[in-house]
């Protein structure tokens, strides 16, 4: 694997392309709109949801990231797999999914959505740790993208795709609960959580677990995701989008949020990761903490969640790359080990 399409040059689907330029991949690189910055390759303009025009791009390459929307990855999936080539997504959505599961059965390339920050790192980090238990009863993964100093009452800003957080917010969310697998309503389960003294809430949302469920299920009693935020969040959202019914309006939603609380550069991504269960027979509790700020890469600072996203996807290339993963069917973000992802080139950023 040496050439790779990357699609949609936003914060993160440039980033993720110069650090696969810096790893040594020969990058070809779409987008409707010129990108914000220079880059060190050539940037093509192109119609991202043309599917002849898909088919044309992908004779020339190896594999493809699609950084788009995700109501347009089936689409560039199906082209992929049309192709024979490699497929790689930050998806959250679980409908998307589930459609290149399918493909995946009869895939000539490795299918690999999934592999950003939430699905994606956090459960590889997951995984490390349930494999680390002789019994694991529980593994609780929770993440959040937040500014670094709040304002207002719901102490947020949009830095990442504003159709992805309604996505999340709204959609059922799966999870085991004492050894039963179930779907959950979105925005509950609240809990308060702790780091580095800064005070926290964690919720509900969609999407975070990837194929947790159905690997572990049987062999870890309790696995949950949730997402974490400034108190008081969840409660106003829930009147936002239940009382005042714009569940019913989801794009004019994203509009509005995105309006009243656009991004900053100034952001801060929490991970927090803590299972528990027995070794050698004795309880056990393993928690991996961190608190990710802007880092500069390419001479430009780069928000944590563009980063941290980025960064994600392109270790798991990597790791492709070099054979470190399989290289067909479908990819499951627990199938890949935490040390050689944090060995890679792009995946030691998370280790520093």
């Amino acid at each position: 694997m040496k050439k790779i399409a990357v699609l949609g040059l936003g914060k993160v689907g440039a980033l993720a392309a110069r650090l696969l330029h810096d790893s040594g991949f020969e990058v070809y690189a779409y987008d409707q709109h010129s990108p914000r910055e220079e880059l060190p390759f050539s940037v093509q303009s192109a119609d991202l949801k043309a599917y002849d025009g898909l088919l044309q791009m992908f004779k020339g390459v190896d594999a493809v990231l699609s950084c788009l929307p995700y109501q347009l990855n089936v689409g560039v999936a199906t082209a992929a797999h049309a192709t024979g080539i490699h497929y790689f997504d930050l998806t959250e959505d679980v409908p998307t999914t589930k459609a290149i599961i399918e493909m995946s059965e009869t895939a000539k390339g490795l299918m690999a959505p999934q592999c950003g920050l939430a699905p994606g790192f956090v459960g590889i980090v997951g995984a490390k740790q349930i494999g680390d238990f002789d019994d694991c009863r529980s593994c609780r993964m929770r993440v959040g993208a937040l500014p670094q100093n709040p304002t207002g009452l719901m102490g947020y800003a949009f830095n990442w795709s504003p159709d992805g957080v309604v996505n999340e917010y709204l959609n059922d969310c799966e999870v085991i609960e004492d050894g039963v697998r179930k779907w959950v309503s979105p925005m509950e389960w609240l809990e308060t959580v702790y780091i580095d003294g800064m005070k926290l809430e964690a919720f509900t949302t969609s999407g975070g677990l990837g194929t947790m469920c159905e690997t572990y299920l049987g062999k870890v009693a309790n696995i949950d995701y949730k997402t974490m935020r400034y108190p008081g969040h969840a409660e106003l959202m829930n009147f936002f989008f239940h009382e005042l019914l714009m569940r019913e309006r989801r794009q004019e939603a994203g509009e509005i949020l995105v309006h009243a609380k656009p991004p900053t550069d100034n952001d801060v991504v929490y991970v927090h990761v803590a299972s528990e269960g027995t070794i050698d027979g004795r309880p056990r509790r393993e928690e991996f903490v961190r608190a990710y700020k802007p880092i500069e890469i390419g001479g430009q600072m780069r928000t944590a969640i563009a980063w941290t996203t980025s960064a994600s996807v392109v270790a798991v290339i990597e790791m492709v790359r070099d054979g470190a993963l399989p290289a067909t069917g479908f990819l499951k973000q627990e199938d890949i080990p935490l040390d050689g992802f944090l060995k890679t080139r792009t995946g030691s950023l998370y280790a520093a």
